[in-house]
């Protein structure tokens, strides 16, 4: 390995705000003149690029920073289908091992700092032999832990993963807690670093919560739902403030529908329909910003034709409300190289949130 720093970013968990974190610290680091590389040794969710399969946050942040490393190197091992299956049983010869560590020795190879992206929590890549606690060991980096909001969860949550960080040999600079409300909960900060002291683990920072972080757009709803697009666009820059579920009378619906909700309702309700689009009249705009009709149940040609008239995103799926409402539930908020308002918000965000000189200054 080069004489490059090293810091291996992990999480407690899925959707936590690693990228979020490392979208930040580069800029930041970037930013100061220091030269960066990026590696994420194992990829669960990967594109693939002319030809090369990578992770899909090694893609974002080669596009990001123009990063001059080859997608192979900032993404050496990703897991498709079968994989672990074909690695339990044999049938994967490569060694991944060496893999990694050769990826990461020409990444960082005349870099001033290597950033060490892991995926999910400390234990997630055992089934191949690469778990997070185990590549950090290997490439001997020491490791920020990331998760997110709330208070018992991510004290409980570092506390367990430090331990299996610490049982690899593996050293722990301390935890950043992503998605803090510290406009309403002020103390927060103050509430996290005492509890994480109490088990010997520092809070390195806290990142505020931000709506444009935190929920996903019309674009990832109309992207990861099967369904068809009525009325309105998709747009990637409108986003949802909340979700609402239409199961109750249009008249008690009213109330529920402020803050770009996101309505899901079953398509034959269009009373519900005429109701936002008169809250939505009343409001600017700005109470609903679009409507999942579920159950495959299309809107009478009025109905839509007043929708499509108002230019109201309507997107028409199978799936029964429930499920509907699940899926809406699931999408991944993921940042994406076109997410130029979203990555500029992050930049700021963590830039202010951390003390990025305190943090390069720990290893």
């Amino acid at each position: 390995m080069s004489s490059a720093q090293k810091v291996f970013l992990a999480a407690t968990g899925q959707n936590r705000g690693k990228t979020t974190t490392s979208l930040g610290l580069t800029a930041a680091i970037v930013a100061r003149g220091l030269r960066i590389g990026f590696i994420k040794p194992v990829g669960q969710r990967y594109l693939v690029v002319d030809g090369t399969r990578a992770d899909e946050d090694a893609v974002l942040m080669k596009a990001a920073f123009d990063l001059p490393d080859a997608l192979d190197d900032m993404s050496p091992v990703t897991l498709p289908r079968h994989f672990t299956t074909d690695y339990i049983m044999g049938r994967v010869k490569e060694d991944l091992k060496q893999a990694v560590i050769e990826a990461a020795a020409r990444v960082s190879d005349g870099k001033d700092l290597l950033l060490i992206e892991g995926t999910g929590h400390a234990g997630v890549g055992a089934v191949v032999g690469l778990s997070n606690a185990r590549v950090a060991a290997l490439l001997e980096a020491p490791v920020v832990i990331v998760s997110e909001g709330g208070v018992g969860r991510p004290i409980d949550e570092i506390v367990l993963n430090h331990a299996l960080f610490e049982r690899y040999g593996v050293r722990v600079l301390g935890a950043v807690v992503n998605k803090v409300d510290v406009e309403t909960h002020p103390q927060l900060p103050e509430v996290l670093a005492q509890g994480l002291a109490q088990h010997e683990i520092e809070l390195l920072g806290c990142i505020p919560f931000s709506r444009l972080l935190a929920n996903p757009s019309l674009e990832l709803i109309a992207t990861h739902l099967d369904g068809e697009l009525l009325s309105g666009s998709a747009d990637a820059d409108r986003i949802i403030g909340r979700v609402a579920i239409g199961a109750m009378q249009a008249s008690h619906a009213v109330a529920f529908l402020r803050d770009q909700t996101l309505l899901i309702t079953p398509g034959d309700r269009e009373d519900l329909l005429l109701a936002s689009l008169a809250t939505n009249r009343a409001a600017g705009g700005s109470a609903v910003a679009g409507i999942v009709l579920t159950g495959g149940f299309r809107p009478s040609l009025a109905v839509l034709s007043e929708l499509r008239d108002a230019g109201l995103f309507t997107f028409l799926v199978g799936t029964d409300t429930y499920r509907t409402a699940q899926a809406v539930d699931d999408i991944l908020v993921k940042t994406h190289p076109a997410d130029l308002e979203k990555i500029a918000t992050i930049k700021d965000l963590v830039g202010r949130s951390l003390d990025v000189d305190r943090f390069l200054a720990l290893p």
